[in-house]
């Protein structure tokens, strides 16, 4: 079932600071050196097991070596997920 926003957060590995992020779908969210659009937010309906995922566009405006396109999932965020040195985004939930 979608959504029409998602809440993330975002993780400065450096200072080790995590930021709270939040938009709706198809807008476009600033953290760090990083660009991250929010294309999709959906939440698993209630016959189903709980779960909610995002799909995420993010780039790296200084290396486009560390952009990511993709689900990320509430339940497994390490199956997919940001590779970057300095940041992590992670999913905390889709939003009414």
């Amino acid at each position: 079932m979608p959504r029409p926003a998602a809440a993330l957060a975002g993780l400065d590995k450096v200072t080790a600071r995590v930021t709270p992020l939040g938009g709706r779908v198809g807008e476009t969210l600033n953290f760090g050196t990083l660009r991250i659009t929010i294309r999709a937010c959906l939440v698993r309906g209630p016959d189903q097991p709980a779960d909610q995922a995002v799909y995420l566009d993010i780039s790296d405006t200084r290396d486009p070596r560390h952009d990511f396109g993709g689900w990320m999932l509430l339940s497994a965020p390490s199956v997919s997920m940001l590779a970057h040195p300095i940041y992590d985004v992670r999913l905390s939930g889709c939003r009414a």
